[in-house]
């Protein structure tokens, strides 16, 4: 439901402005402090599921060549038992041909055990290579967990100790928008949401803008100090009071 907006003189919505602008400047201060730790705690949360899924990918990866190592080494296996078989039969050969298609079948199979071992050999070293650079990215997870776990300590400390002031300034906050009209309202949230300080309502200081540092006309200067109607700056565009109107 929104706030209903006290009937007030423009005088007072200027001081209400001001005042919501230093509120506003406290509780960008705060929110800068560990707003900064958040975008870290993403950035190390991102580089954390990368290397995770980088692991992932190499873990899968060493499991396809131990299953190329164990295929291999069954394929060996198999011709061991067929050599043995052949030898065996050799023993009993009647004739020149049966003697001739085994030997080829022996000379084949023992071919085919050395290609395997050489294979398995090569295999073997890239599987060292693999596992090395697995305990390489499980170490960097560690430690980016570790940091991270830091950073996020960190920041729940500084919520901790700013969550109360925060909220009492947001009450004044709060407080500040009742007098002021929405229209106004409005755009103080539009120019504060197009610069980086947030400053959409400065004063005049040694007769330039508070936040672009361009001179003010005289006439304007009479005008804001006078406080009968709302001056923005010609330049950068933001809402100029006079320095001393909170005192009046």
């Amino acid at each position: 439901m929104a706030k209903k907006k006290v009937t007030t003189t423009i005088e007072d919505r200027l001081k209400a402005l001001y005042q919501l602008q230093i509120i506003d400047s406290e509780v960008d201060k705060i929110r800068i402090v560990r707003g900064e730790l958040p975008l870290e705690i993403e950035d190390l949360e991102d580089l954390i599921a990368g290397l995770q899924t980088r692991l992932d990918k190499l873990n899968s990866e060493l499991e396809l060549i131990n299953n190329d190592v164990l295929s291999k080494k069954n394929v060996i296996l198999d011709a061991e038992t067929l050599v043995k078989r052949y030898e065996k039969q050799l023993k009993n050969i009647k004739n020149n041909r049966e003697f001739s298609s085994l030997t080829k079948e022996l000379e084949y199979k023992g071919l085919e055990i050395q290609l395997n071992e050489k294979n398995i050999l090569e295999l073997q070293a890239r599987v060292l290579h693999k596992e090395e650079v697995i305990k390489e990215s499980k170490t960097q997870i560690s430690e980016r967990e570790e940091e991270l776990a830091v950073k996020n300590k960190e920041l729940a400390a500084i919520v901790k100790e700013t969550e109360k002031e925060e909220k009492v300034l947001l009450k004044k906050s709060d407080k500040a928008q009742v007098v002021i009209e929405e229209r106004l309202l409005s755009s103080y949230t539009r120019i504060r949401g197009k610069l980086r300080n947030g400053l959409a309502v400065v004063s005049v200081d040694r007769d330039a803008c508070g936040g672009c540092f361009n001179q003010i006309p005289p006439q304007r200067q009479l005008d804001i100090q006078t406080h009968k109607k709302v001056i923005v700056c010609e330049h950068c565009g933001r809402i100029l009071v006079d320095s001393n109107i909170l005192e009046s």
